[in-house]
């Protein structure tokens, strides 16, 4: 069992997945608005990790949507400045164990990092339907800022 920073936009359904999916495997959650924290570029960057730029970003950010940012075409420096300055663009969510960090969620990384096998036989039937679930799309991306 392991203790989880965990950094949402509350509201978010697949936010609410994921810490559904933690929490059954045991995980102790403390949950952060990913929106309202106080980011540094130094402590930000840390989540991404060695992860490409584009791999940064959440999809479905209203700007990313519109075409107004293109992370394809974004440098390190200029992606962390944008995403500062509108957390929206941030891929969620950012989570911490001890000093891993990772962004977004694919559940075979988590898996294999802090492990999602249920605790007991009442939350399995929950946590395999979860996991065989896409838990990085938003889902209601289409009609709010989401």
């Amino acid at each position: 069992m392991a203790k989880v920073v965990f950094y949402e936009k509350p509201g978010c359904k697949n936010n609410t997945k994921q810490k559904t999916l933690l929490e059954a495997a045991g995980h102790q959650l403390e949950t952060h608005n990913l929106l309202k924290e106080t980011w540094t570029k130094d402590n930000l960057r840390l989540f991404f990790g060695d992860r490409p730029v584009v791999e940064w970003f959440n999809k479905a950010a209203p700007k990313v949507k519109s075409g107004e940012v293109v992370p394809e075409q974004i440098d390190a420096e200029t992606a962390l400045t944008m995403m500062l300055s509108d957390p929206l663009l941030i891929r969620r969510p950012l989570m911490q164990v001890g000093d891993r960090r990772e962004v977004g969620f694919d559940v075979e990384i988590v898996n294999n990092w802090v492990g999602l096998q249920a605790v007991d036989e009442t939350q399995r039937e929950k946590s395999e339907e979860l996991m065989s679930q896409d838990l990085q799309t938003c889902p209601n991306s289409h009609h709010h800022g989401h």
